[in-house]
């Protein structure tokens, strides 16, 4: 069994609905293209235009074979057969060459509505992900949405080009020429269109069978997709421990499946497509079978006969496509189907109707009986009747073992999850009823994985003010005592970091993060556990110099390692959800409690082992 990476379990990124899902699908696709009023007109105009010219050769070429056994049998004198020959062939060239340019401007056009509709989707996809919450990545990969990011809009994109316009041209030359050959010979007319309505029952058939075979394909794609991601992300863990064997093993048989897969759907469509095109042949043949005998009893010429047989090859490429008409549409149908899901699904953290701006004036931050469960999991309370306060120039400490909330609380209170219970103010505002921006804008959270993006330093210092000046990047990084280090670098501030920050230390990573926080001036500033990488002389250094941040706003810190709390106006110890004991250091220390426990494991480790 492969154990290691990712599980060969797979989940669904949001539900793919059934058939009539699909359609409505297809039909937003087609209202999207009509975001595009000109090109897609243009499309359709060229479109009709090639059909034209297309279905004016048949006739033409029949009346060019009339002419010629007219001059062969002496009806018509030479000279005049010849001149009638020669302005055919020109009408005939000229067709063709009208035809081949409107081909080619509804080629261009369609070809430019596909990726204008991919562009819409690619911006309301890459939108979409950023705002939905925190709830939504919890639960999703992001390989998954990698994926879907480059396989779903592709397939969509396509459905324009591949789909509505062939079907489009079909239909032209279908009915088209049914018009025309119904004026020259029922029977004939009914004979060569007869293959049609087989082909439509074929189609219908073959459509249902890819789309499943599209839906499981996709899984096995993301599956893929969300391997690779994770190993390249985590590629020093899998060089560490020697496991590249074990992962290309495990990718290979992963690949092995989807390749399986895909050789279904290939034999799917190509046997749908070979079956269509025996159904055209054995037409063509009942055609010129009676086309045959009509002519040798004289009910039509040879000529006519020509001109069926000519709308029937011209017919042949567009039957071929019906295969390509049907994989398209699957694949549309079942791409637009897990797309407009996701742009569909209701963001949890939004702002509300009535949001106001967050006003700030004496900067009070309140938890009053806050409850909280994680989303799908509302079973297990998180945390359960927390309140505390926290005036402008307090810093509030936050410590408790592992899993008992205290993360949670940070997460809370820039509205990343919306409390279950009670509420979170600020300046008596609760932060449900102000807008997101606002909020954010007033809450800072210093988290313990600091993500840094492939960008320079200075950068990465100014995300949250691109436009700040050098002056005032390089006090935040001298607050955070980074300064010192980017000066030592050949291009200082200049210096790109690699992706994720992988080109410095893990203190230097939380230490930019922190310099990043502090550009905001926000009115509450949180640390997560955010100088757990740090050493401890760095961290008392970063402590004094954030003094002067501290005197007006509120501090929160939520840390295991109780030397970076000490100095907390008051002290929160967090137990199952719960706020169990509360106090200044001293005073905590006096009540002999669970932080007097974590403080002599901690601080005395010797004396608990001499005393055991």
């Amino acid at each position: 069994m492969l154990r290691a990476g990712t599980s060969n379990s797979s989940r669904e990124i949001y539900p793919t609905k059934g058939t009539r899902d699909g359609t409505r699908s297809l039909a937003r696709t087609f209202l999207i293209a009509c975001h595009f009023p000109w090109r897609f007109a243009a499309t359709i105009i060229f479109t009709i235009c090639a059909g034209a010219m297309q279905l004016t050769v048949p006739p033409l070429l029949g009346r060019s074979i009339d002419v010629i056994q007219k001059i062969s049998r002496g009806v018509l004198a030479a000279n005049q057969g010849q001149e009638e020959l020669a302005m055919l062939a020109l009408l005939i060239l000229a067709a063709s060459c009208i035809r081949a340019f409107f081909s080619t401007l509804q080629s261009y056009y369609s070809e430019a509505v596909g990726h204008l509709v991919g562009y819409e989707l690619r911006t309301r996809y890459y939108e979409k992900i950023l705002t939905l919450s925190f709830s939504f990545h919890d639960r999703v990969h992001s390989g998954d949405l990698i994926a879907s990011g480059i396989l779903d809009i592709e397939g969509v994109r396509m459905f324009f080009g591949t789909v509505l316009v062939r079907f489009m041209t079909l239909l032209m030359l279908v009915g088209g020429g049914a018009l025309l050959m119904l004026k020259s010979d029922f029977t004939l007319s009914v004979m060569a269109l007869s293959f049609v309505p087989i082909v439509g029952w074929r189609t219908s058939i073959a459509r249902l069978r890819l789309r499943t075979a599209w839906i499981e394909l996709q899984r096995k794609l993301d599956r893929l997709s969300r391997t690779m991601e994770e190993n390249l992300v985590g590629v020093r863990v899998v060089r560490a421990f020697r496991s590249h064997g074990l992962e290309i093993a495990k990718f290979n048989a992963m690949a092995k499946e989807a390749h399986k897969v895909a050789l279904q759907r290939l034999k799917l469509r190509v046997g749908n497509a070979a079956g269509m095109t025996l159904c055209y042949y054995l037409a063509m043949g009942l055609v010129i079978y009676i086309g045959g005998a009509k002519v040798i009893s004289g009910n039509i010429t040879i000529g006519t006969l020509t001109s069926f047989l000519t709308y029937m090859t011209i017919l042949q490429m567009p039957v071929r496509q019906i295969g390509l008409i049907a994989n398209g549409v699957a694949r549309a149908s079942t791409c637009g189907s897990r797309l407009f899901a996701l742009l569909d699904l209701d963001v949890a953290i939004k702002d509300a109707p009535d949001a106001k701006e967050l006003n700030l004036t004496d900067g009070v931050l309140r938890f009053e009986n806050v409850s909280f469960a994680y989303p799908g999991s509302e079973k297990r309370t998180v945390l359960n009747d927390v309140s505390f306060e926290a005036r402008r120039g307090q810093t509030i400490g936050i410590v408790g073992p592992p899993g008992s909330g205290k993360s949670t609380i940070a997460h809370l209170i820039p509205r990343f999850y919306d409390v279950s219970g009670g509420r979170i103010t600020i300046d008596g505002q609760d932060i449900r009823k102000a807008t997101l921006q606002s909020l954010r804008r007033a809450v800072a959270v210093v988290q313990q994985d600091s993500f840094l993006f492939t960008t320079t330093i200075e950068n990465n210092i100014a995300y949250g003010d691109p436009w700040a000046k050098e002056s005032r990047i390089e006090r935040a990084s001298e607050s955070a005592q980074l300064h010192n280090y980017v000066l030592g670098l050949p291009t200082g501030y200049d210096t790109v970091v690699g992706e994720r920050g992988v080109s410095l230390s893990g203190g230097q990573r939380q230490r930019l993060s922190i310099a990043r926080a502090l550009m905001l001036k926000p009115a509450v500033m949180v640390f997560d556990d955010s100088t757990a990488a740090i050493d401890a002389a760095t961290e008392q250094r970063i402590r004094g110099a954030m003094r002067r941040y501290a005197t007006d706003r509120v501090t929160i810190i939520v840390a295991h390692r109780l030397s970076s709390l000490m100095h907390a106006d008051q002290i929160l110890f967090v137990e199952d959800g719960q706020i169990v004991e509360r106090g200044t250091h001293e005073a905590l220390l006096s009540l002999g409690g669970r932080y007097k426990a974590l403080y002599d494991l901690q601080v005395r480790p010797g004396d608990e082992v001499l005393s055991a």
